[in-house]
């Protein structure tokens, strides 16, 4: 939930592309049936468990980078999902790379708008080329709700979104908590 209203930005080498985060989802430790760090640490995940601040990037369907920032200590294999973005510096390099005007209501399509891909596994996000920066508390109403395109674990409240923001990649069902706010 701290994520949301941070910046994700990527300055690679044909320009600089960014987003206010506007949607997460949490993963937490050997406890959550969802999280990657559940069964313990293989060659696939061993980012997650590399302590925090660090980009932990994966492939879903083995095609489309998704990526997390690491949130917990050396060992403990926790990480956010970074879901949604709402567009800001290089719209028209965003639109080049998506070839669609929906630059970044998903996880995969940020990731691809933004130029993200395997590469910047394991990449500490306090330095460029790819960071998340601190900004403003979001506008908009932060609300909880279940997780989404997952079979284990679903039901947990661990997705935090922007309500009513255009950007969200899935308006929610189920509202699990409202007028949530930022602790940092």
């Amino acid at each position: 939930m701290d994520l949301l209203g941070c910046v994700l930005v990527h300055d690679s080498p044909q320009g600089t592309a960014s987003g206010t985060i506007v949607e997460t989802e949490a993963y937490l430790c050997m406890d959550d049936p969802a999280c990657h760090a559940y069964k313990g640490k293989t060659m696939r995940n061993r980012t997650i468990f590399e302590g925090p601040g660090l980009a932990y990037v994966y492939l879903i369907y083995g095609r489309y980078p998704l990526i997390n920032a690491n949130c917990e200590e050396e060992g403990k294999g926790s990480a956010v999902l970074i879901r949604a973005l709402a567009p800001l510096d290089g719209s028209d390099l965003m639109k080049e790379r998506r070839g669609r005007p929906d630059l970044c209501t998903g996880p995969g399509k940020l990731t691809q708008a933004l130029g993200i891909d395997m590469s910047h596994d394991a990449h500490d996000l306090t330095r460029p080329p790819l960071t998340i920066r601190r900004g403003d508390p979001p506008d908009g109403e932060i609300v909880a709700t279940t997780r989404i395109g997952i079979s284990r674990g679903a039901e947990l409240p661990y997705r935090y979104l922007v309500l009513g923001d255009p950007n969200v990649s899935v308006r929610p069902k189920i509202i699990t908590s409202r007028g949530l706010a930022r602790t940092g």
